[in-house]
């Protein structure tokens, strides 16, 4: 008997209206949920509203970058503790150490590939297997 995959919900945060659609479209096709936000402070507003596994996160946006996001989360570890952060971003380089750092782990280059999404997803439903076993 073959078991269902489990459903994964990402937050798509960038400033950029057509890289969120797109995103969007990439998660939604590999059957998975996604939510977006325009900045920052929007992902910091509904990462208290709602529970995500993964968080495509851009860094560069206005009212709050990536950056701030993530120390945000740091400084609030009762918000999203569980939350996957991936940072995909094209000016990803000169914030390496910052990211690091911050405990940053996964950091992909625009433009993303499917198969980068894809490795992405198979990964994360690899750990939340992984951590649900006894």
């Amino acid at each position: 008997m073959s078991r269902k995959a489990r459903q994964l919900r990402f937050l798509v945060v960038d400033d950029n209206e057509d890289i969120r659609d797109v995103f969007c479209r990439l998660v939604e096709r590999a059957g998975h949920e996604a939510a977006t936000a325009v900045d920052g402070m929007d992902a910091v507003e509904t990462l208290q509203r709602e529970t995500f596994d993964v968080m495509l996160l851009d860094l560069t946006m206005p009212r709050m970058s990536g950056v701030d996001v993530v120390r945000w989360l740091r400084e609030h570890p009762e918000v999203a503790p569980d939350v996957r952060i991936v940072v995909i971003s094209a000016w990803a380089g000169e914030h390496r150490a910052v990211l690091q750092e911050l405990g940053i782990e996964t950091v992909m280059q625009k433009p993303l590939r499917i198969q980068q999404l894809t490795d992405l997803i198979a990964e994360t439903l690899h750990a939340l297997e992984s951590q649900a076993r006894p």
